[in-house]
């Protein structure tokens, strides 16, 4: 079992549009995270087995060793600052984009005094000090498009798919900060002690991404 991989994946979006992937690969789980209670998932490969866990977490699971492998979305690894892991391939599913979003009406530039509500507070600070603008960045977890309504910030950073949540609560996209799509990630030791089956694995899933186009996925 020294060959064997472990993979960590989290629940929703990134974990359905993972699954066709993965089966191409030929790993199939034998249970289904939604309904089972197993955290350790067996799959149809002997050698591979599956974590599921919080998104927020993929990439330190992945860098400690916890697990080999991990699909994380790309601003979960914006947000990561530890660098024990490689990232050699966009899966390019669970697509969307990190926007600077804000009221109707107060788009065209900054206040010199910025008050930003994200749960991306890095990813956040270092976009806007790139743009020469002083920002107050608040965390929140949820709930983002409140924080302009009740007058907690002037801007929110959030992930926006459809927009439509943003247009019902009378914000507008502003700025695009970065285009995300999930990533596979490899834990550096991982790569070394185990490098034939990282790169098999690797190389499967990405003929499986390449089979579904530039336009398939999320």
């Amino acid at each position: 079992m020294h060959e064997g991989l472990t993979i960590a994946l989290s629940k929703g979006r990134i974990y359905r549009d993972a699954l066709p992937l993965l089966a191409e690969a030929g790993v199939v789980p034998r249970d289904d995270p939604e309904t089972s209670r197993k955290l350790i998932l067996d799959t149809s490969r002997p050698d591979v087995s599956l974590v599921v866990i919080r998104a927020a977490d993929v990439p330190t699971y992945v860098e400690y060793g916890a697990a080999d492998l991990g699909v994380a979305g790309k601003d979960v690894l914006m947000e990561h600052d530890g660098d024990g892991l490689y990232e050699p391939l966009d899966l390019r599913i669970a697509r969307c984009r990190m926007m600077v979003a804000g009221r109707v009406g107060e788009q065209g530039g900054y206040p010199r005094r910025l008050r930003v509500a994200t749960k991306y507070v890095a990813t956040a600070r270092a976009f806007f000090a790139e743009q020469g603008v002083q920002a107050e960045v608040i965390k929140l977890y949820g709930s983002m498009e409140l924080a302009p309504l009740v007058g907690l910030a002037d801007r929110i950073v959030d992930l926006v798919d459809t927009g439509n949540t943003l247009r019902a609560n009378g914000l507008v996209p502003m700025d695009l900060i970065a285009e995300i799509s999930s990533r596979l990630v490899v834990n550096k030791a991982s790569m070394k002690m185990k490098h034939a089956a990282v790169k098999a694995l690797t190389a499967d899933l990405s003929a499986a991404v390449t089979r579904r186009g530039a336009g398939g996925g999320g």
